[in-house]
């Protein structure tokens, strides 16, 4: 494809996923007219969708690709627990308590070898316990173009970060007890669990790859690590209460009518 038709296209997906995401409503990979062909193109689009919903901050969820690749999405509206927020409820939400990891240096590409598991946990300065909601315009997910799905941020939908979190949980989060409710009803009493067993796998493969944008691993970043429960469908509006271990707790309210 053609720069100029690349970037028609770009900014042609980008106008469709603000559509559909403002208007609350989705749509079926098949239906959109264009879509992007492939990562940078979709990270293009993404910075375009951002933009157009006025995303600031340096807060970011890492995920990796069906090829292997490890790519970024920010985080938007980012909320703070202590302020106790009130963000946006959907019909097809869901909820995905997770470990996030504060930067206290920058993580540069290196120009020989590569980061070790060691080389990312010094990097750490902070450990908080958060709530990802995860919401995307396109109705069949990263199923069927993962290029597209990640325009859409990856269907990030807002992040509450929580208190401060031990940073030995980086190494022994697995199997700490964990809480989620909605309104009292309980959604989640099990043992913490990573999908990889371990919540810098992710972080480590997009710092030694680095497909995305340069300001999302310098010091002072925000960066989400990956689902320790899964993620389950809230099917209406209420306050969440989150508690890891038997300390770190907060709550945060969904609500349909903001």
């Amino acid at each position: 494809m053609d720069d100029l038709r690349s970037t028609a296209a770009i900014n042609e997906v980008a106008r469709d996923l603000m559509k559909l995401r403002s208007e609350g409503r989705q749509m079926r990979t098949a239906r959109f007219p264009m879509r992007p062909t492939d990562l940078r193109m979709a990270m293009e689009t993404q910075r375009l969708v951002s933009e157009m919903e006025g995303v600031e901050g340096r807060a970011w969820k890492v995920a990796g690709t069906p090829a292997g690749h490890f790519v970024v999405a920010p985080l938007h509206p980012f909320m703070h627990s202590v302020s106790k927020p009130s963000l946006l409820w959907r019909p097809g939400m869901k909820l995905e308590v997770e470990i996030a990891v504060k930067l206290g240096r920058d993580l540069p590409v290196l120009s020989e070898g590569t980061y070790n598991r060691s080389g990312i946990s010094e990097a750490v300065s902070e450990v908080y316990l958060g709530v990802e909601l995860v919401w995307s315009a396109i109705e069949d997910g990263a199923g069927v173009s993962f290029p597209l799905f990640l325009a859409d941020r990856l269907g990030n939908m807002g992040y509450v970060l929580g208190p401060l979190l031990p940073a030995s949980l980086l190494d022994s989060c697995a199997g700490t007890p964990l809480h989620v409710s909605v309104d009292g009803r309980v959604l989640y009493e099990a043992g913490a669990r990573h999908p990889t067993g371990d919540v810098l796998t992710w972080l480590l493969g997009y710092a030694n790859g680095r497909f995305g944008p340069p300001a999302s691993l310098t010091a002072g970043s925000v960066i989400t690590t990956g689902s320790l429960c899964g993620a389950f469908e809230i099917a209406e509006p209420g306050k969440i209460e989150v508690k890891l271990g038997s300390e770190a707790s907060f709550d945060f309210v969904l609500s349909a009518d903001l």
